[in-house]
Protein backbone atom coordinates (compact mmCIF):
# COMPACT_ATOMS: atom_id res chain seq x y z
CA UNK A 1 0.00 0.00 0.00
CA UNK A 2 1.12 3.56 -0.66
CA UNK A 3 1.20 6.38 1.82
CA UNK A 4 0.48 10.08 1.67
CA UNK A 5 0.44 13.06 4.06
CA UNK A 6 -2.52 13.51 6.38
CA UNK A 7 -5.56 15.12 4.83
CA UNK A 8 -7.72 17.88 6.22
CA UNK A 9 -11.03 16.84 4.66
CA UNK A 10 -12.74 13.97 2.86
CA UNK A 11 -12.92 13.80 -0.90
CA UNK A 12 -14.24 17.01 -2.49
CA UNK A 13 -17.92 17.02 -3.35
CA UNK A 14 -19.57 18.66 -6.31
CA UNK A 15 -22.91 18.00 -7.92
CA UNK A 16 -22.05 17.60 -11.58
CA UNK A 17 -24.14 15.03 -13.36
CA UNK A 18 -21.36 12.73 -14.50
CA UNK A 19 -19.03 12.95 -11.53
CA UNK A 20 -21.02 13.76 -8.39
CA UNK A 21 -18.16 13.62 -5.89
CA UNK A 22 -15.19 14.48 -8.07
CA UNK A 23 -13.90 10.92 -7.81
CA UNK A 24 -14.55 9.42 -11.22
CA UNK A 25 -17.77 7.71 -10.13
CA UNK A 26 -20.83 8.43 -12.25
CA UNK A 27 -24.28 9.64 -11.21
CA UNK A 28 -25.89 6.49 -12.52
CA UNK A 29 -28.40 5.93 -9.72
CA UNK A 30 -31.85 7.45 -10.18
CA UNK A 31 -34.10 8.63 -7.39
CA UNK A 32 -36.24 5.49 -7.66
CA UNK A 33 -33.10 3.34 -7.33
CA UNK A 34 -31.96 5.10 -4.19
CA UNK A 35 -35.43 5.12 -2.66
CA UNK A 36 -35.70 1.35 -3.04
CA UNK A 37 -32.11 0.83 -1.86
CA UNK A 38 -32.99 2.84 1.24
CA UNK A 39 -36.13 0.78 1.87
CA UNK A 40 -34.60 -2.58 1.00
CA UNK A 41 -31.45 -1.88 2.98
CA UNK A 42 -33.25 -2.52 6.25
CA UNK A 43 -34.89 -5.74 5.02
CA UNK A 44 -32.26 -8.47 5.14
CA UNK A 45 -32.68 -12.19 4.71
CA UNK A 46 -32.06 -12.41 8.46
CA UNK A 47 -35.53 -10.98 9.08
CA UNK A 48 -37.15 -13.90 7.28
CA UNK A 49 -34.93 -16.75 8.49
CA UNK A 50 -33.60 -15.54 11.84
CA UNK A 51 -36.65 -14.11 13.58
CA UNK A 52 -37.95 -17.53 14.66
CA UNK A 53 -35.10 -18.05 17.12
CA UNK A 54 -35.69 -14.64 18.64
CA UNK A 55 -39.41 -15.32 19.09
CA UNK A 56 -38.69 -18.69 20.70
CA UNK A 57 -36.24 -17.06 23.12
CA UNK A 58 -38.16 -13.93 24.11
CA UNK A 59 -41.78 -14.73 23.27
CA UNK A 60 -43.94 -11.73 22.28
CA UNK A 61 -41.33 -9.62 24.09
CA UNK A 62 -39.23 -9.95 20.95
CA UNK A 63 -41.15 -6.87 19.83
CA UNK A 64 -39.34 -4.90 22.53
CA UNK A 65 -36.02 -6.35 21.33
CA UNK A 66 -36.74 -5.23 17.77
CA UNK A 67 -37.91 -1.83 19.00
CA UNK A 68 -34.72 -1.29 21.05
CA UNK A 69 -32.46 -2.21 18.14
CA UNK A 70 -34.67 -0.17 15.81
CA UNK A 71 -34.23 2.91 18.00
CA UNK A 72 -30.47 2.29 18.03
CA UNK A 73 -30.36 2.10 14.23
CA UNK A 74 -32.50 5.22 13.85
CA UNK A 75 -30.12 7.19 16.09
CA UNK A 76 -27.00 5.91 14.31
CA UNK A 77 -28.53 6.66 10.91
CA UNK A 78 -29.44 10.15 12.07
CA UNK A 79 -25.82 10.79 13.02
CA UNK A 80 -24.57 9.33 9.76
CA UNK A 81 -27.17 11.31 7.83
CA UNK A 82 -25.99 14.53 9.45
CA UNK A 83 -22.43 13.94 8.25
CA UNK A 84 -23.39 12.51 4.85
CA UNK A 85 -25.81 15.31 4.01
CA UNK A 86 -23.13 17.88 4.85
CA UNK A 87 -20.44 16.09 2.85
CA UNK A 88 -21.57 13.14 0.66
CA UNK A 89 -18.62 10.93 -0.22
CA UNK A 90 -18.03 7.39 -1.46
CA UNK A 91 -16.30 6.36 1.76
CA UNK A 92 -19.12 7.54 4.03
CA UNK A 93 -18.34 6.88 7.71
CA UNK A 94 -14.79 5.71 6.94
CA UNK A 95 -13.98 9.07 5.35
CA UNK A 96 -15.62 10.93 8.23
CA UNK A 97 -13.66 8.88 10.80
CA UNK A 98 -10.52 9.68 8.80
CA UNK A 99 -11.05 13.38 9.38
CA UNK A 100 -12.71 13.38 12.80
CA UNK A 101 -10.66 10.74 14.63
CA UNK A 102 -7.50 10.32 12.56
CA UNK A 103 -6.10 8.37 9.64
CA UNK A 104 -5.86 5.23 11.75
CA UNK A 105 -9.62 5.28 12.42
CA UNK A 106 -10.65 5.75 8.80
CA UNK A 107 -8.21 3.07 7.67
CA UNK A 108 -9.31 0.60 10.35
CA UNK A 109 -13.07 0.92 10.07
CA UNK A 110 -12.90 0.99 6.27
CA UNK A 111 -11.02 -2.28 6.04
CA UNK A 112 -13.09 -3.94 8.80
CA UNK A 113 -16.29 -2.96 6.98
CA UNK A 114 -14.90 -4.34 3.72
CA UNK A 115 -13.97 -7.58 5.51
CA UNK A 116 -17.47 -7.85 6.97
CA UNK A 117 -19.13 -7.63 3.57
CA UNK A 118 -16.84 -10.07 1.74
CA UNK A 119 -17.66 -12.64 4.44
CA UNK A 120 -21.35 -11.83 3.98
CA UNK A 121 -20.91 -12.54 0.25
CA UNK A 122 -19.93 -16.11 1.11
CA UNK A 123 -22.80 -16.56 3.57
CA UNK A 124 -25.43 -15.26 1.16
CA UNK A 125 -24.03 -17.10 -1.88
CA UNK A 126 -24.21 -20.36 0.06
CA UNK A 127 -27.73 -19.63 1.33
CA UNK A 128 -28.96 -18.83 -2.17
CA UNK A 129 -27.25 -21.90 -3.60
CA UNK A 130 -29.03 -24.17 -1.09
CA UNK A 131 -32.44 -22.87 -2.21
CA UNK A 132 -31.61 -23.15 -5.91
CA UNK A 133 -30.15 -26.65 -5.49
CA UNK A 134 -33.38 -27.69 -3.78
CA UNK A 135 -35.34 -26.54 -6.82
CA UNK A 136 -32.90 -27.80 -9.49
CA UNK A 137 -30.76 -30.54 -7.90
CA UNK A 138 -29.11 -31.39 -11.23
CA UNK A 139 -26.77 -28.45 -10.62
CA UNK A 140 -24.62 -28.98 -7.49
CA UNK A 141 -24.79 -26.46 -4.69
CA UNK A 142 -21.29 -25.15 -5.34
CA UNK A 143 -22.27 -24.68 -9.00
CA UNK A 144 -25.20 -22.47 -8.04
CA UNK A 145 -22.98 -20.44 -5.70
CA UNK A 146 -20.56 -19.90 -8.59
CA UNK A 147 -23.34 -18.92 -11.00
CA UNK A 148 -24.87 -16.43 -8.56
CA UNK A 149 -21.52 -14.80 -7.80
CA UNK A 150 -20.56 -14.55 -11.49
CA UNK A 151 -23.89 -13.04 -12.57
CA UNK A 152 -23.92 -10.38 -9.85
CA UNK A 153 -20.24 -9.59 -10.40
CA UNK A 154 -20.97 -9.00 -14.08
CA UNK A 155 -23.91 -6.79 -13.14
CA UNK A 156 -21.75 -4.58 -10.92
CA UNK A 157 -18.99 -4.40 -13.54
CA UNK A 158 -21.30 -3.11 -16.28
CA UNK A 159 -22.35 0.13 -14.57
CA UNK A 160 -23.71 1.48 -11.32
CA UNK A 161 -27.11 1.84 -13.00
CA UNK A 162 -27.12 -1.94 -13.58
CA UNK A 163 -26.59 -2.48 -9.87
CA UNK A 164 -29.32 0.05 -9.14
CA UNK A 165 -31.78 -1.61 -11.52
CA UNK A 166 -31.21 -5.08 -10.08
CA UNK A 167 -31.50 -3.77 -6.54
CA UNK A 168 -34.64 -1.83 -7.41
CA UNK A 169 -36.43 -5.02 -8.42
CA UNK A 170 -34.92 -7.20 -5.67
CA UNK A 171 -35.86 -4.68 -2.99
CA UNK A 172 -39.24 -4.10 -4.62
CA UNK A 173 -40.12 -7.78 -4.34
CA UNK A 174 -39.14 -7.77 -0.65
CA UNK A 175 -41.22 -4.68 0.04
CA UNK A 176 -44.29 -6.00 -1.77
CA UNK A 177 -43.93 -9.39 -0.05
CA UNK A 178 -43.80 -7.90 3.46
CA UNK A 179 -46.61 -5.45 2.72
CA UNK A 180 -48.79 -8.31 1.45
CA UNK A 181 -47.85 -10.42 4.48
CA UNK A 182 -48.91 -7.63 6.85
CA UNK A 183 -52.23 -7.08 5.06
CA UNK A 184 -53.09 -10.80 4.83
CA UNK A 185 -52.01 -11.40 8.43
CA UNK A 186 -54.01 -8.46 9.77
CA UNK A 187 -57.14 -9.66 7.98
CA UNK A 188 -56.66 -13.17 9.41
CA UNK A 189 -56.10 -11.85 12.95
CA UNK A 190 -59.53 -10.24 12.93
CA UNK A 191 -61.27 -13.03 11.00
CA UNK A 192 -61.71 -11.01 7.83
CA UNK A 193 -59.60 -13.13 5.44
CA UNK A 194 -61.85 -14.99 2.99
CA UNK A 195 -61.35 -18.76 3.00
CA UNK A 196 -59.12 -18.78 6.08
CA UNK A 197 -59.85 -21.13 8.96
CA UNK A 198 -57.59 -19.21 11.35
CA UNK A 199 -59.51 -18.24 14.50
CA UNK A 200 -60.11 -14.51 14.90
CA UNK A 201 -57.81 -14.22 17.90
CA UNK A 202 -57.10 -10.50 17.73
CA UNK A 203 -53.99 -9.76 19.77
CA UNK A 204 -54.72 -12.29 22.52
CA UNK A 205 -51.63 -14.37 21.62
CA UNK A 206 -49.46 -11.51 22.88
CA UNK A 207 -50.42 -12.24 26.50
CA UNK A 208 -52.37 -15.52 26.62
CA UNK A 209 -49.50 -18.03 26.85
CA UNK A 210 -47.38 -17.13 29.83
CA UNK A 211 -47.69 -13.39 29.42
CA UNK A 212 -45.95 -10.87 27.20
CA UNK A 213 -42.57 -11.85 28.71
CA UNK A 214 -42.94 -15.61 29.33
CA UNK A 215 -39.19 -16.08 29.82
CA UNK A 216 -38.67 -12.97 31.95
CA UNK A 217 -37.36 -9.47 31.17
CA UNK A 218 -33.83 -10.79 30.62
CA UNK A 219 -35.03 -12.52 27.46
CA UNK A 220 -35.42 -9.10 25.85
CA UNK A 221 -31.64 -8.67 25.91
CA UNK A 222 -31.18 -12.20 24.57
CA UNK A 223 -33.51 -11.22 21.75
CA UNK A 224 -31.47 -8.07 21.11
CA UNK A 225 -28.37 -10.19 20.48
CA UNK A 226 -30.31 -12.36 18.05
CA UNK A 227 -31.79 -9.55 15.98
CA UNK A 228 -29.20 -6.76 16.05
CA UNK A 229 -27.22 -8.02 13.08
CA UNK A 230 -30.29 -8.35 10.85
CA UNK A 231 -30.33 -4.52 10.74
CA UNK A 232 -26.86 -4.22 9.20
CA UNK A 233 -27.10 -2.61 5.79
CA UNK A 234 -29.09 0.50 6.65
CA UNK A 235 -25.97 2.59 6.07
CA UNK A 236 -25.55 1.44 2.45
CA UNK A 237 -27.71 4.29 1.20
CA UNK A 238 -25.12 6.86 2.36
CA UNK A 239 -22.49 5.20 0.17
CA UNK A 240 -24.85 4.89 -2.80
CA UNK A 241 -25.98 8.52 -2.52
CA UNK A 242 -22.57 9.61 -3.80
CA UNK A 243 -23.51 8.19 -7.21
CA UNK A 244 -26.69 10.20 -7.63
CA UNK A 245 -27.14 13.59 -9.29
CA UNK A 246 -28.14 15.24 -5.99
CA UNK A 247 -26.49 13.28 -3.16
CA UNK A 248 -27.31 15.78 -0.41
CA UNK A 249 -31.05 15.65 -1.08
CA UNK A 250 -30.93 11.86 -1.44
CA UNK A 251 -29.24 11.37 1.92
CA UNK A 252 -31.64 13.75 3.64
CA UNK A 253 -34.69 11.94 2.28
CA UNK A 254 -33.34 8.47 3.14
CA UNK A 255 -32.37 9.50 6.67
CA UNK A 256 -35.74 11.05 7.40
CA UNK A 257 -37.60 7.93 6.27
CA UNK A 258 -35.68 5.36 8.32
CA UNK A 259 -38.11 5.52 11.26
CA UNK A 260 -41.20 4.43 9.35
CA UNK A 261 -39.24 1.84 7.37
CA UNK A 262 -38.14 0.06 10.54
CA UNK A 263 -41.54 0.49 12.21
CA UNK A 264 -43.46 -1.01 9.28
CA UNK A 265 -41.19 -3.71 7.96
CA UNK A 266 -39.69 -5.02 11.19
CA UNK A 267 -42.10 -4.24 14.02
CA UNK A 268 -45.19 -4.50 11.81
CA UNK A 269 -44.39 -7.90 10.34
CA UNK A 270 -43.15 -9.40 13.63
CA UNK A 271 -46.31 -8.15 15.37
CA UNK A 272 -48.34 -10.07 12.78
CA UNK A 273 -46.33 -13.26 13.41
CA UNK A 274 -46.66 -13.23 17.21
CA UNK A 275 -50.34 -12.31 16.93
CA UNK A 276 -51.20 -15.10 14.50
CA UNK A 277 -49.26 -17.77 16.40
CA UNK A 278 -48.60 -18.53 20.03
CA UNK A 279 -44.93 -17.80 20.67
CA UNK A 280 -44.11 -21.41 21.65
CA UNK A 281 -45.64 -22.99 18.54
CA UNK A 282 -43.09 -25.63 17.40
CA UNK A 283 -43.68 -24.61 13.77
CA UNK A 284 -41.95 -21.27 14.37
CA UNK A 285 -38.57 -22.96 14.81
CA UNK A 286 -39.27 -25.93 12.55
CA UNK A 287 -40.58 -24.06 9.49
CA UNK A 288 -39.55 -20.48 10.20
CA UNK A 289 -41.73 -17.73 11.63
CA UNK A 290 -43.10 -16.36 8.34
CA UNK A 291 -43.76 -19.78 6.79
CA UNK A 292 -45.52 -20.88 9.98
CA UNK A 293 -47.64 -17.72 10.00
CA UNK A 294 -48.64 -18.11 6.34
CA UNK A 295 -49.45 -21.79 6.85
CA UNK A 296 -51.65 -20.96 9.84
CA UNK A 297 -53.96 -18.84 7.68
CA UNK A 298 -54.21 -21.48 4.98
CA UNK A 299 -51.90 -20.04 2.33
CA UNK A 300 -50.98 -23.00 0.07
CA UNK A 301 -47.32 -23.70 -0.70
CA UNK A 302 -46.26 -21.23 1.99
CA UNK A 303 -42.77 -22.77 2.27
CA UNK A 304 -42.03 -22.38 -1.43
CA UNK A 305 -43.40 -18.85 -1.48
CA UNK A 306 -41.09 -17.89 1.37
CA UNK A 307 -38.16 -19.68 -0.27
CA UNK A 308 -38.66 -17.48 -3.33
CA UNK A 309 -38.81 -14.35 -1.16
CA UNK A 310 -35.76 -15.40 0.87
CA UNK A 311 -33.87 -16.10 -2.37
CA UNK A 312 -34.72 -12.58 -3.54
CA UNK A 313 -33.47 -11.19 -0.23
CA UNK A 314 -30.28 -13.23 -0.51
CA UNK A 315 -29.62 -11.98 -4.06
CA UNK A 316 -30.36 -8.43 -2.93
CA UNK A 317 -27.90 -8.76 -0.04
CA UNK A 318 -25.28 -10.26 -2.36
CA UNK A 319 -25.76 -7.49 -4.89
CA UNK A 320 -25.55 -4.75 -2.29
CA UNK A 321 -22.73 -6.49 -0.41
CA UNK A 322 -20.55 -6.56 -3.51
CA UNK A 323 -21.43 -2.95 -4.30
CA UNK A 324 -20.72 -1.81 -0.74
CA UNK A 325 -17.43 -3.69 -0.39
CA UNK A 326 -16.19 -2.37 -3.73
CA UNK A 327 -17.11 1.25 -2.94
CA UNK A 328 -15.38 1.08 0.42
CA UNK A 329 -12.30 -0.39 -1.26
CA UNK A 330 -12.54 2.37 -3.88
CA UNK A 331 -12.64 5.06 -1.19
CA UNK A 332 -9.67 3.50 0.61
CA UNK A 333 -7.78 3.53 -2.66
CA UNK A 334 -8.65 7.19 -3.23
CA UNK A 335 -7.26 8.02 0.20
CA UNK A 336 -4.10 5.94 -0.43
CA UNK A 337 -5.16 3.45 2.26
CA UNK A 338 -5.42 0.67 -0.34
CA UNK A 339 -3.64 -0.07 -3.64
CA UNK A 340 -3.96 2.90 -5.99
CA UNK A 341 -5.70 0.72 -8.60
CA UNK A 342 -8.70 0.41 -6.26
CA UNK A 343 -9.27 4.16 -6.53
CA UNK A 344 -9.47 4.25 -10.33
CA UNK A 345 -12.63 3.91 -12.43
CA UNK A 346 -13.37 2.79 -15.97
CA UNK A 347 -14.89 5.09 -18.57
CA UNK A 348 -18.33 4.03 -17.27
CA UNK A 349 -17.44 5.22 -13.78
CA UNK A 350 -17.05 1.69 -12.40
CA UNK A 351 -14.23 0.92 -9.89
CA UNK A 352 -13.34 -2.30 -11.69
CA UNK A 353 -10.27 -3.26 -9.67
CA UNK A 354 -12.09 -2.69 -6.37
CA UNK A 355 -15.00 -4.88 -7.54
CA UNK A 356 -12.76 -7.69 -8.75
CA UNK A 357 -10.64 -7.65 -5.57
CA UNK A 358 -13.76 -7.82 -3.42
CA UNK A 359 -15.32 -10.65 -5.39
CA UNK A 360 -12.06 -12.65 -5.40
CA UNK A 361 -12.03 -12.62 -1.60
CA UNK A 362 -15.73 -13.47 -1.70
CA UNK A 363 -15.00 -16.50 -3.88
CA UNK A 364 -12.22 -17.56 -1.51
CA UNK A 365 -14.61 -17.27 1.45
CA UNK A 366 -17.20 -19.36 -0.43
CA UNK A 367 -14.53 -22.04 -0.98
CA UNK A 368 -13.70 -21.97 2.73
CA UNK A 369 -17.40 -22.45 3.49
CA UNK A 370 -17.47 -25.65 1.44
CA UNK A 371 -14.03 -26.99 2.40
CA UNK A 372 -13.72 -26.03 6.07
CA UNK A 373 -17.15 -24.85 7.27
CA UNK A 374 -16.54 -25.65 10.95
CA UNK A 375 -13.00 -24.30 11.24
CA UNK A 376 -11.69 -21.65 8.84
CA UNK A 377 -15.08 -20.30 7.77
CA UNK A 378 -16.43 -20.35 11.32
CA UNK A 379 -13.42 -18.27 12.33
CA UNK A 380 -14.21 -15.76 9.57
CA UNK A 381 -17.82 -15.56 10.74
CA UNK A 382 -16.91 -15.05 14.39
CA UNK A 383 -14.14 -12.56 13.65
CA UNK A 384 -16.54 -10.38 11.66
CA UNK A 385 -19.57 -10.87 13.92
CA UNK A 386 -19.23 -7.75 16.06
CA UNK A 387 -17.96 -5.43 13.32
CA UNK A 388 -21.45 -3.98 12.78
CA UNK A 389 -21.43 -2.67 16.33
CA UNK A 390 -17.87 -1.36 15.93
CA UNK A 391 -19.00 0.55 12.81
CA UNK A 392 -21.90 2.10 14.72
CA UNK A 393 -19.57 3.12 17.56
CA UNK A 394 -17.18 4.81 15.14
CA UNK A 395 -20.09 6.67 13.52
CA UNK A 396 -21.09 7.99 16.97
CA UNK A 397 -17.62 9.19 17.92
CA UNK A 398 -17.08 10.69 14.47
CA UNK A 399 -20.32 12.65 14.70
CA UNK A 400 -19.28 14.16 18.03
CA UNK A 401 -16.25 15.70 16.33
CA UNK A 402 -17.68 16.33 12.86
CA UNK A 403 -20.58 18.42 14.21
CA UNK A 404 -18.06 20.94 15.57
CA UNK A 405 -16.04 20.91 12.35
CA UNK A 406 -19.12 21.46 10.17
CA UNK A 407 -20.42 24.24 12.44
CA UNK A 408 -17.04 25.96 12.27
CA UNK A 409 -16.42 25.61 8.53
CA UNK A 410 -19.82 25.47 6.80
CA UNK A 411 -22.82 25.60 9.16
CA UNK A 412 -25.21 26.03 6.22
CA UNK A 413 -24.58 22.35 5.36
CA UNK A 414 -26.21 21.12 8.57
CA UNK A 415 -29.48 20.29 6.81
CA UNK A 416 -29.86 17.12 8.90
CA UNK A 417 -29.19 17.43 12.63
CA UNK A 418 -28.80 14.79 15.29
CA UNK A 419 -31.50 15.19 17.92
CA UNK A 420 -30.48 16.44 21.40
CA UNK A 421 -26.80 16.62 20.45
CA UNK A 422 -24.56 15.58 22.18
CA UNK A 423 -26.68 13.82 24.82
CA UNK A 424 -28.39 11.30 22.52
CA UNK A 425 -25.06 10.57 20.84
CA UNK A 426 -23.50 9.67 24.19
CA UNK A 427 -26.59 7.65 25.14
CA UNK A 428 -26.24 5.68 21.88
CA UNK A 429 -22.57 5.03 22.61
CA UNK A 430 -23.55 3.75 26.05
CA UNK A 431 -26.22 1.45 24.59
CA UNK A 432 -23.88 -0.04 21.97
CA UNK A 433 -21.21 -0.57 24.62
CA UNK A 434 -23.78 -2.29 26.83
CA UNK A 435 -24.79 -4.63 24.00
CA UNK A 436 -21.13 -5.51 23.38
CA UNK A 437 -20.67 -6.17 27.08
CA UNK A 438 -23.78 -8.32 27.25
CA UNK A 439 -22.52 -10.34 24.28
CA UNK A 440 -19.59 -11.39 26.45
CA UNK A 441 -22.04 -13.27 28.69
CA UNK A 442 -23.08 -15.47 25.75
CA UNK A 443 -20.60 -18.33 26.16
CA UNK A 444 -22.09 -20.75 23.62
CA UNK A 445 -19.76 -22.06 20.93
CA UNK A 446 -19.70 -19.38 18.22
CA UNK A 447 -21.86 -17.14 20.43
CA UNK A 448 -21.54 -13.53 21.45
CA UNK A 449 -18.36 -13.89 23.47
CA UNK A 450 -16.48 -15.57 20.61
CA UNK A 451 -17.66 -12.90 18.19
CA UNK A 452 -16.68 -9.96 20.40
CA UNK A 453 -13.29 -11.41 21.33
CA UNK A 454 -12.28 -12.45 17.81
CA UNK A 455 -13.65 -9.29 16.18
CA UNK A 456 -11.78 -7.19 18.75
CA UNK A 457 -8.53 -9.06 18.07
CA UNK A 458 -8.93 -8.53 14.32
CA UNK A 459 -9.73 -4.84 14.90
CA UNK A 460 -6.69 -4.39 17.15
CA UNK A 461 -4.47 -6.03 14.53
CA UNK A 462 -5.73 -3.61 11.87
CA UNK A 463 -5.31 -0.63 14.22
CA UNK A 464 -1.73 -1.71 15.00
CA UNK A 465 -0.99 -1.99 11.28
CA UNK A 466 -2.53 1.44 10.63
CA UNK A 467 -0.51 3.08 13.41
CA UNK A 468 2.74 1.42 12.33
CA UNK A 469 2.05 2.40 8.74
CA UNK A 470 1.44 6.03 9.76
CA UNK A 471 4.66 6.20 11.75
CA UNK A 472 6.63 4.74 8.85
CA UNK A 473 5.10 7.33 6.50
CA UNK A 474 6.06 10.17 8.85
CA UNK A 475 9.61 8.83 9.13
CA UNK A 476 9.90 8.64 5.35
CA UNK A 477 8.69 12.24 5.00
CA UNK A 478 11.12 13.40 7.69
CA UNK A 479 14.01 11.64 5.93
CA UNK A 480 13.01 13.30 2.64
CA UNK A 481 13.14 16.77 4.22
CA UNK A 482 16.62 16.28 5.74
CA UNK A 483 19.20 17.82 3.36
CA UNK A 484 21.83 15.40 2.13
Amino acid sequence: MTTRPPVSAPEPVTTTKNDPDGSGLQAGLKNRHLSMIAIGGVIGAGLFVGSGSGIAAAGPGILVSYALVGVLVVLVMRMLGEMAAANPTSGSFSAYADRALGRWAGFTIGWLYWFFWVVVLAVEATAGAKILAGWIPAVPQWGWALIVMVVLTATNLVSVSSYGEFEFWFAGIKVVAIAAFIVVGALAIFGLLPGSDHPASGFSNLTAHGGFLPNGPGAILTGVLMVVFSFMGSEIVTLAAGETANPRAAVTKATNSVIWRIAVFYLGSILIVVSLLRWDDPAILKDGSYVAALSSVGIPHAAQIMNAIVLTSVLSCLNSGLYTASRMAFSLGRRSDAPAAFGRTTGRGVPQSAILASVVFGFVAVAFNYLWPDTVFQFLLNSSGAIALFVWLVICFSQLRMRKIIQRESPEKLVVRMWLYPYLTWATIALITFVLGYMLTDTADGGGRDQVVLSTLVALAVVAFAVARGRLARKVRQDETIPS
